[in-house]
């Protein structure tokens, strides 16, 4: 059985994230490092946005940033950038590439189409077991994430963001390609949080976006038609479909971090990485890798007390929770939040950088009795 220093489990966002943190931090250095994916990662399979105040770190792979954007409603059309903020789209080939780049001067990184199936801790090591082989580590990263074990937490209520892209071509000169529409919740609800997602490329190619919050997925008929009705009301009727895009990112804040050990660290959307009332995924990713590289050349090996939840997990809960069990508030909560609060200072909460006092203007701009209600719920639950 081969032992490696490392073994990580997916080479998706987190994966390749982590590697790019411990690189920088020397933290690889004289290291054996196996990673399995059972994809090679030879393709656009992903688009990940972000905002962010000025020049970034990621520039190089941005494919496209927007310095002006719109929260949309049937009522209203606001602004929700300025002062310096944009909004980036990075497309997965692009990160890969640049990652492989920089990983190519390792000759101890093993790289192995195989699928994760089990992996089981001693105080020594970790036995990984694929769908070809079984292997050791001293330490594992795992970016796989248990569905299953999501869906039968019902302590733990389990959002979706689901959502259907089509990157279209038009004839004609049609978008704005310097103005993103980040949120149009002007598209029928239907008893849920739905919106639609444009990011114009050029003025005449777009990411169109069907986008929901809900605990089910549709049939794959529902986002195209939705797509195709919100094109055709929008003026658009001669378009060319170039690609397609789709995903499901779990909103939960169900506690992964207590699945890390010794030597595991559940990384990525297994790790609990992904925001929970936004399914937003990059920034954090990068704010998270950065500590595991600092971790690992700081730190004996010990992942156990590697994540602790803040009030900002406590919020997110909530969010979950109401959006939940009341799921056709999305758009009332969403448009309070854009219309009562400075748009920056809601980008602000969601990336936690605000104070008390900010975070009380933000939560009682939205609809407060479905927050009481699960706070109270929650109080004489527990």
């Amino acid at each position: 059985m081969t032992g490696y220093d490392y073994i990580f489990a997916g080479t998706g966002l987190a994966g390749l994230m982590v590697l790019h943190e411990m690189n920088k931090s020397g933290v690889l250095s004289g290291k054996s490092v196996l990673l399995l994916d059972p994809e090679e990662k030879d393709k656009n399979d992903r688009t990940w946005c972000f905002w962010e105040n000025g020049a970034g770190e990621w520039d190089s792979v941005v494919a496209k940033q927007w310095f002006s954007g719109f929260f949309v409603n049937r009522e209203l059309r606001k602004e929700c950038f300025g002062s310096g903020m944009s909004y980036k789209m990075i497309e997965s080939q692009s990160f890969y590439n640049r990652i492989f780049d920089e990983l190519k001067s390792f000759p101890d990184i093993v790289w192995k189409q195989e699928r994760l199936l089990s992996f089981v801790e001693s105080d020594l090591e970790v036995i990984i077991t694929t769908d070809v082989n079984t292997y050791s580590g001293s330490v594992f990263f795992n970016s796989v994430l248990d569905a299953e074990t999501l869906r039968n937490k019902k302590k733990y209520p389990l959002l979706l963001q689901h959502f259907q892209g089509w990157f279209v071509k038009t004839s004609v000169p049609f978008f704005n390609h310097d103005s993103a529409t980040f949120m149009d919740f002007s598209v029928p609800q239907n008893g849920n949080t739905r919106f639609m997602y444009v990011l114009p490329i050029s003025d005449t190619e777009a990411l169109v976006e069907y986008t929901l919050f809900s605990a089910d997925v549709l049939a794959d008929a529902e986002y195209e038609n939705a797509i195709a009705v919100y094109l055709k009301e929008k003026g658009i009727a001669d378009y060319e479909i170039v690609r397609k895009e789709k995903g499901v990112i779990p909103m939960t804040t169900y506690p992964f971090w207590k699945g890390n050990s010794k030597r595991i660290l559940h990384i990525g959307s297994a790790g609990g990485w992904t925001k929970a009332s936004t399914g937003y995924t990059f920034k954090n990713s990068v704010k998270q890798s950065k500590r595991v590289a600092a971790y690992l050349k700081s730190n004996p090996v010990d992942f156990t007390h590697f994540y602790k939840p803040n009030r900002f997990t406590f919020y997110d809960s909530l969010f979950v929770d109401v959006l939940y069990g009341e799921n056709q508030l999305g758009c009332k909560l969403f448009s309070g939040m854009f219309t009562k609060v400075q748009p920056k200072l809601v980008f602000d909460f969601l990336d936690e950088k605000t104070s008390w006092k900010e975070e009380m203007k933000v939560i009682w701009s939205c609809p407060k009795l479905p927050f009481l209600k699960v706070l109270l719920f929650r109080l004489f639950r527990f």
